[in-house]
């Protein structure tokens, strides 16, 4: 079989993906979620012409020399004067308080002088100053908020802003983890002959929970066909949305899961990509189920994950921010092979911006070297090799 395309491999598994589900959440639980319908204000914010400061509202045609003013009220946060100022007239304002009708200006109270009830200024201010005007930070009908978006804090806080106690967002997808393999052990575990430790899911499972309602980890399953098949059934009786299996994706003798995921019913739609790391990678659907089988090689599983789950992901949850850096290189990068590479680089900051310095370091096994690596560069097939300073394309590793 011939090694498929990365983008005809990530083309292959977005037609897969269903499209985003809208789910009602409380404001106060939709911190990361992304918004699937926008967030509309139904009401103007400033909900009346506001002070921005504490000082005195006044009519800016009062302020002329030899002026002193009369001081007939107090507009404050909640409690509001009640009746409008005339010409020669003043009221006491705090910040956020209602400007009262009549009053076009506010004049900060260090301006100010006051005595027995009134008061005279020491600036002539322009009219409006310091006054935040019906709807200025919006109007009713203004959209706040696009879908597509993932709503972090400043989102939230316009969100509560514009009254909304609610906002519909993309229901996130269940997701099952299962590790393959006799020889891996769980961390913490004495290393006996043969063994290794299972990295795997534990690096999984954080990359994927940003997007998921549940990620749950069934553990390793051992290279033994009967439980290796009872392990599987028992996941897809319980119905998740995506399965990812790490191990047992090439081609060895005992690499059996490919094997028993096509009895139990999965449609296979590739395997075997042009890349590196990550080449045997497996993707396929049983039902409502996507499967992804990823590598065993615990770089590998790492950056088929970033290259093509993530992808998926943000397809499922309606996410459309941008994902691809266009960034220098602060490095040069040596010529590439007929397969892609991702190249693990670290992110500098310098005076004129960000820079990407390439990591030699090729191992899919090679975990420490990923460890120090911000940003995956995406090396085309065949490329030459390109100087420091040219600007590459390159995936963030933790990056929604």
């Amino acid at each position: 079989m011939s090694l498929l395309p990365v983008d005809d491999a990530i083309a292959a598994i977005l037609k897969r993906v269903p499209a985003p589900v809208g789910k009602s959440v409380r404001l106060a639980d939709a911190a990361g979620r992304v918004l699937l319908e926008p967030v509309v204000a139904r009401h103007d914010q400033p909900p009346f012409n506001a002070s921005a400061m504490d000082g005195y509202a006044v009519r800016a045609a009062d302020i002329v020399d030899g002026h002193r003013l009369t001081m007939v009220g107090t507009s404050q946060a909640g409690a509001a004067y009640g009746g409008s100022i005339e010409a020669g007239q003043t009221v006491r304002i705090f910040t956020g308080a209602p400007v009262p009708p009549g009053a076009d200006t506010v004049i900060m109270q260090e301006e100010a002088e006051a005595e027995g009830g009134m008061v005279r200024f020491n600036t002539r201010p322009r009219q409006g100053h310091s006054v935040r005007p019906l709807g200025n930070d919006f109007a009713t009908g203004d959209q706040l908020i696009d879908p597509g978006v993932r709503l972090a804090p400043v989102q939230l806080a316009v969100a509560a802003a514009a009254n909304a106690d609610s906002l519909v967002v993309a229901r996130r997808p269940a997701i099952a983890l299962l590790a393959t393999g006799d020889e891996l052990v769980l961390p913490g575990t004495a290393l006996g002959p043969d063994q290794i430790v299972a990295s795997n899911s534990f690096g999984l499972r954080p990359l994927l929970h940003p997007y998921a309602e549940t990620v749950t980890d069934y553990g390793i399953a051992r290279d033994d066909r009967a439980a290796l098949r009872q392990t599987l059934e028992t996941i897809f009786a319980a119905e998740p949305d995506i399965l990812i299996t790490t191990g047992g994706a090439s081609v060895g003798d005992h690499d059996i899961v490919q094997e028993i995921l096509v009895e139990l019913g999965v449609t296979l739609d590739f395997w075997k990509i042009n890349m590196r790391p990550g080449k045997p990678l497996m993707f396929g659907t049983r039902g409502k189920t996507l499967i992804f089988g990823l590598p065993g090689n615990p770089v590998s599983a790492m950056v088929t994950a970033i290259v093509f789950i993530k992808p998926a992901l943000r397809r499922w949850v309606g996410y459309t921010g941008l994902s691809k850096w266009y960034l220098p290189l602060a490095g040069p990068t040596p010529a590439n092979t007929a397969r892609r590479h991702f190249m693990r680089a670290q992110l500098i900051h310098t005076p004129t911006g960000p820079e990407l310095f390439p990591i030699s370091q090729t191992d899919s096994g090679h975990t420490s070297s990923l460890a120090q690596a911000e940003m995956l560069i995406v090396q085309p097939e065949f490329d030459p090799g390109q100087d420091a300073g040219t600007i590459v394309e390159a995936l963030a590793i933790d990056a929604f």
